[in-house]
């Protein structure tokens, strides 16, 4: 039995917090993509009406952390050559990978090339010779400078 060990004033609440879990699941459902509550509320997860109360600067940074992780593996697996790079060009590909999503960032076909023959500033070239750099771009700009010399400016 696990005794509810919440961050709160009812440190006394003397339930299961396993079962209560549980329980709420059962009456709200456990839905992982937005919807609109019976009160037309835009709700996520169990009941978590995330409209008006949106999420915790925790909370958010938890689903970061997950979603670096899924784009960290998406990386290794399509192009294993990122293994090999120096941390500052991986962070360069996974900040673009989060933005972009993958299957764009695959397409970055020129880029890809010269990052497997270590032409870094043409790896760079390339990056600002796209879309996305007119579309983002002080983020482009400063990626391709350390996609380009390694270092964070």
């Amino acid at each position: 039995m696990t005794v509810c060990k919440c961050n709160n004033n009812y440190s006394n609440m003397k339930y299961d917090i396993d079962s209560l879990e549980d329980q709420l699941i059962d009456h709200e459902g456990l839905e992982l993509k937005p919807y609109h509550c019976t009160a037309d509320k835009l709700t996520i997860g169990v009941g978590r009406n995330i409209q008006d109360r949106g999420i915790t600067e925790d909370e958010a940074r938890y689903l970061l952390k997950n979603d670096i992780k899924i784009v960290e593996d998406e990386l290794l697996t399509r192009q294993p050559v990122v293994a090999g790079l120096d941390s500052v060009r991986q962070r360069v590909l996974v900040d673009m990978g989060f933005n972009l999503g993958l299957p764009i960032l695959m397409k970055f076909q020129n880029m890809w090339t010269a990052i497997e023959e270590e032409d870094y500033h043409e790896a760079a070239r390339q990056m600002m010779d796209s879309r996305w750099a007119s579309q983002v771009g002080r983020r482009a700009e400063r990626l391709a400078q350390a996609m380009s010399s390694g270092e964070w400016v």
